[in-house]
């Protein structure tokens, strides 16, 4: 049992250090490129913080457990809104730029609806599913380069997150995070599997739960730490982008390399996954700020969803 939580204990480390070195190595680099703080939050940002995602749901598919990974997209989907960006909210009013508006956050909530319309009707993804999903992971960041480039306002500072490195070095943070997201994806998938079998609960209630909010930890460190220091663009962007780059990147690299299954999902996981999305878009249309009473209730959403699995088990 001792090594069990040894194991979760320092996958979780590994995947925490491991993104926060491919975080600032990544801003650093987008920083000395002269990106727009906006564009780093919904890019490089935040595909950095879902790479443990990424390594633990291949990791999942590969070792045959399907449930996990894809339980773990939705989880830290659920979580990435109503829990991170929820607490972020509540610790600060966040301001919602007018492009995350208009397009991202209308995109994350019709591919969020697609996403849980294909799980629930095909009862997971194929190749081809996965194929489609990374094809628009491909034409977002082709439309992100394009739209930056038309942008005539160049950001006013250098995102406070981190500071600028060498660009030797802050290729060094990225290939060295890049090795401990690995490492730690094995141990967080192994551990929790043993530890998940061991009391008795479904490979999925372990994705949903255990693995999600585990990989979700560099995303609520980074959105926490960028309300406090007043970087709302981070904040936003990074759960925002994060979401997207789970459905489309993932989920579409993941079934590319392996199809998966979602037979332990239920509806009320879809369910709460598409509600999550749908409530936050017309919470950031209300004077285009998302605030406090508003973070409260997303976080009052994540408190009820754990507490259905919890009676679930």
């Amino acid at each position: 049992m001792l090594l069990i939580i040894l194991l979760l204990a320092g996958g979780v480390a590994l995947l925490y250090f491991g993104a926060e070195f491919l975080v600032r190595g990544g801003v650093s680099i987008a920083a000395r490129l002269g990106v727009s703080p906006l564009v780093i939050g919904l890019t490089l940002v935040s595909f950095a913080t879902s790479a443990p995602e990424l390594v633990v749901s291949i990791q999942a598919a590969l070792s045959g457990s399907s449930d996990i990974a894809i339980g773990n997209i939705i989880g830290s989907n659920i979580c990435n809104i109503a829990l991170i960006l929820g607490l972020s909210a509540v610790i600060a009013p966040l301001s919602v730029h007018l492009k995350v508006l208009r397009f991202d956050m209308p995109l994350l909530l019709g591919i969020t609806i697609i996403f849980a319309a294909v799980g629930i009707w095909a009862g997971g993804f194929g190749r081809i599913a996965g194929g489609v999903l990374f094809a628009g992971l491909i034409a977002y960041l082709l439309w992100n380069v394009r739209m930056e480039k038309r942008e005539t306002l160049k950001a006013e500072s250098t995102p406070e997150l981190t500071k600028s490195y060498s660009m030797w070095l802050s290729i060094l943070l990225v290939l060295g995070g890049l090795g401990f997201l690995v490492l730690g994806g094995k141990c967080m998938v192994s551990g929790a599997v043993v530890l998940g079998r061991m009391a008795g609960l479904s490979e999925a209630i372990i994705g949903l739960t255990i693995v999600a909010v585990g990989t979700s930890l560099p995303e609520l460190a980074t959105s926490v730490v960028a309300a406090f220091r007043g970087e709302q663009d981070i904040a936003i962007g990074n759960v925002v982008g994060s979401n997207i780059f789970n459905i489309l990147g993932i989920i579409g690299l993941t079934a590319l390399i392996r199809p998966v299954a979602a037979s332990g999902i239920s509806p009320v996981d879809w369910g709460v996954l598409v509600l999550t999305a749908a409530i936050l878009l017309p919470f950031m249309r209300t004077g285009t700020r998302l605030v406090r009473w508003e973070g409260a209730a997303l976080l009052l959403i994540y408190t009820a969803y754990i507490g259905y699995l919890a009676m679930s088990i």
